[in-house]
C-alpha cells in the first residue's frame, strides 16, 4: 500500500474524524492536553527500528510546542495547526484505528505514517517555534531546550 494512499485512508476514516472532533476539547483543556502529550511520549518510548530517532526528535519538538502553547508561553500557532497536531496525537495514542496497534509489526504503521505526514505538513510552524525557542532561551527565559527532558504536568 502506498504511503499517500494510507494517509488518505486514515484522514477519511471514522477514527481520524473522531480524533479531529476530540481535538477541540483537548485544545481547550490544559490538563487533558498535557496528559495526551505524556501518553504520546510514553508510546513513542516503546518504538524501535530505523528512523525512530528522527521520529522522536520531531515528536519532542511538537510536544515542547504544545507544552509552551498550553502554558501560554507560545501562542503563534494557528488554530488549524493546533487542532491538526492534537488530532494526530489522539490518533497516535489510540490503540484502535485503521491498523490496530495490537497487530504485530504492521499495527503501528498507520500511526507513524500519520505522524510523519504531520511533521511534513507543519514544518514551517515547527521552524517558527524552534526560532522562538532559541530566541527565548537565549534571552534567559525558562523554556526547555532541544533534547532536554521536559516536566509535563
Amino acid at each position: 500500500m502506498k504511503n499517500s494512499n494510507l494517509i488518505s485512508r486514515i484522514l477519511t476514516s471514522i477514527f481520524f474524524k473522531r480524533a479531529n472532533i476530540g481535538a477541540v476539547r483537548y485544545a481547550r483543556n490544559t490538563r487533558s492536553l498535557l496528559q495526551l502529550i505524556r501518553d504520546a511520549v510514553e508510546k513513542s518510548g516503546g518504538l524501535s527500528g530505523a528512523n525512530i530517532s528522527a521520529f522522536r526528535d520531531q515528536l519532542g519538538v511538537v510536544t515542547r510546542l504544545l507544552k509552551a502553547y498550553a502554558s501560554g508561553q507560545y501562542r503563534e500557532l494557528p488554530w488549524k495547526t493546533l487542532i491538526r497536531i492534537i488530532a494526530v496525537l489522539i490518533y497516535f495514542v489510540s490503540p484502535i484505528d485503521i491498523l490496530p496497534d495490537f497487530l504485530p509489526i504492521v499495527g503501528l504503521t498507520d500511526d507513524i505514517a500519520l505522524m510523519f505526514w504531520l511533521f511534513s505538513g507543519i514544518k514551517d510552524d515547527i521552524e517558527k517555534f524552534r526560532q522562538w525557542e532559541t530566541t527565548t532561551t537565549s534571552s534567559g527565559e525558562n523554556v526547555p531546550r532541544r533534547g532536554e527532558t521536559i516536566k509535563i504536568g
